[in-house]
């Protein structure tokens, strides 16, 4: 979408964006390309290193099968299609066939646990659900509460049904018994598309509702951080779950609109060394690293041992510093691209190492296309140089339609035309955007924005707490650690074995990656005169016992 120019300057003055009236994300990343020319779409790598290739006829053809299946089991445009998988090619094709059938797709974490997964769908009330065996364990214990849930979808062989009583049918089998033929929805831009839910700080998560147009929103800022994206693009990946949004919108769905092969491989756990193997071997020439990622694969040692094809390396979540800038230089043989943004309006700043150096401290320069502003509390632009709210001004295409059956919280994150991100920074006089910091509870942790709220609720449910309050605790790798602050019910120990008890508890109920990896047993919470806990009390009390440097 970026026009052909020279430098940034010329490049955000010609911009202008393309968003036509009837667009369809399922149209637009598949059924183009499938011609018959079996263009490569993707390359699956299985655990044991085999790989498995989909051309874009394949998945057009196989994702128009499922779209006849959800048809078949009732689903209808607009219902909520769930899809609770990790980097897998169903994850693709159910993903795909929810928009070429005109319904919403609601994208789940692998690692959610059973009460995240109940809200999430309860909460969006979809329709079908697309997941695994271990997704279906899950579901089991939750299913009678999901009234709405007509058709449910698992990828792997059915032994048995778990689902005490409800049906669950083969993916696969429920595909290849259909017909290829499928006419997709013809939808507008302006269409609702997907459901992703996002961590507050207060009450339960939020779904960020977006419509069609969306993927055309993240273009810009995808081509600016990938180097002008696709120019010398053959293969892409990243190790961000697809269940994200970036790794949905800033990786795959664009490569897809270009016509890029992705290459799809999530690791059970991030592991430095195989990400350098991954990429050598399959000559990975672009890449969305997020900043944990980066910080991991720094530490392996003689990188210079593989070789690589890297053309582009994008980076989100956090500014990187001076050091890793200067490490991706030498290690990765490229000058890593920061962006920035969040799911409610994502890669809306940028930098791009071909058109500017990118400045030390700054998350880089508004993307072409989308208006960056700091203002005050208020919603009023502050001048240059002065500390505010990181907003954006509505309408923009990569903006969200609003929260999901949240009229509320939608009017309470917008300022005026201004959405207020709920990050705060400073503009400077060339354009370069710092971030200073987030201004709620939001706990920044391996790329991960994680919510108070959720962790604490799930904490009041173990029968040893009495109560609790989290917060983001600094880390050197993960920029933050989530840590519990427990008061516990009468007639328990605090010892080491009520830690394990309880931050287990968290992991199966809520979710593997917002457990608390510390937690201090207290014999009282700070508290307001009303009642509410005073986290930031309980974040300055760790920020003062840090080491100075």
């Amino acid at each position: 979408m970026l026009p052909e120019a020279t430098t940034f300057e010329s490049l955000a003055a010609s911009f202008k964006w393309q968003i036509p009236e009837r667009y369809n994300i399922g149209v637009d990343v598949c059924d183009k390309w499938a011609d018959g020319s079996g263009r490569p779409a993707l390359i699956y790598e299985h655990r044991d290193g085999t790989a498995t290739r989909y051309s874009f006829d394949d998945l057009k053809a196989r994702s128009s099968q499922f779209a006849n299946a959800l048809r078949r089991s009732g689903v209808t445009r607009g219902d909520r299609v769930a899809i609770f998988l990790p980097q897998s090619p169903e994850t693709a094709l159910a993903h795909i066939a929810a928009y070429k059938a005109g319904c919403i797709a609601v994208p789940l974490f692998a690692l959610f646990g059973v009460d995240a997964i109940q809200y999430r769908l309860a909460d969006s009330a979809a329709a079908a659900l697309i997941t695994d065996a271990a997704g279906l364990q899950k579901l089991s214990e939750i299913r009678h509460t999901l009234p709405e849930l007509k058709a449910v979808y698992c990828i792997d062989p059915l032994e048995a049904d778990p689902a005490a009583g409800h049906p669950v049918m083969s993916f696969w089998d429920a595909l290849n018994a259909e017909s290829e033929q499928f006419t997709p929805v013809d939808t507008s831009s302006e269409d609702p598309a997907v459901i992703i839910y996002t961590s507050g700080t207060t009450g339960k998560p939020k779904g960020a509702l977006h419509a069609q147009r969306v993927l055309l929103g993240h273009l810009p800022g995808v081509e600016l951080s990938q180097a002008r994206f696709p120019q010398h693009a053959t293969l892409i990946w990243t190790p961000a779950d697809w269940a994200w949004i970036g790794g949905l919108f800033d990786v795959l769905l664009p490569a897809w609109h270009h016509g890029v092969t992705v290459l799809a491989r999530r690791f059970e756990k991030f592991d430095g060394e195989a990400a350098f193997d991954l990429m050598a071997r399959h000559a990975v020439t672009h890449t969305f690293l997020p900043p944990t990622a980066l910080k991991m694969m720094r530490t392996v040692a003689h990188p210079e041992q593989w070789r690589l094809s890297l053309k582009a390396v994008a980076s989100g979540g956090e500014s990187l510093g001076e050091e890793l800038i200067a490490w991706g230089r030498a290690a990765l043989g490229v000058t890593i691209n920061e962006f920035y943004g969040q799911t409610e309006c994502n890669v809306v700043v940028s930098s791009c190492a071909s058109l500017f150096e990118p400045r030390i401290g700054a998350i880089g320069k508004a993307v072409p296309g989308h208006d960056v502003v700091i203002v005050d509390d208020e919603g009023q632009p502050l001048p240059a140089g002065t500390p505010g709210n990181i907003a954006i001004a509505s309408p923009d295409p990569v903006m969200f339609l609003g929260y999901w059956r949240n009229a509320a919280a939608t009017r309470e994150k917008f300022r005026g035309c201004y959405l207020l991100t709920g990050d705060l920074g400073q503009c400077d006089e060339e354009g370069f955007i710092r971030f200073v910091g987030r201004n709620d509870d939001v706990i920044t942790s391996a790329g991960y924005r994680i919510g108070p709220a959720s962790i604490e609720d799930c904490l009041l449910h173990h029968p040893a707490v009495c109560m609790a309050a989290v917060v983001g605790a600094p880390d050197p790798q993960r920029t933050e650690i989530v840590m519990a602050f427990v008061v516990l019910n009468a007639g328990f120990k605090p010892d080491d074995k009520l830690v394990r008890d309880i931050q287990q508890h968290v992991k199966t109920r809520l979710a593997a990656h917002e457990y608390p990896r510390e937690i201090r047993f207290v014999d009282s919470l700070p508290m307001t005169a009303t009642g509410k806990v005073m986290r930031k009390e309980l974040r300055a009390g760790l920020a003062a016992a840090q080491p100075k440097r």
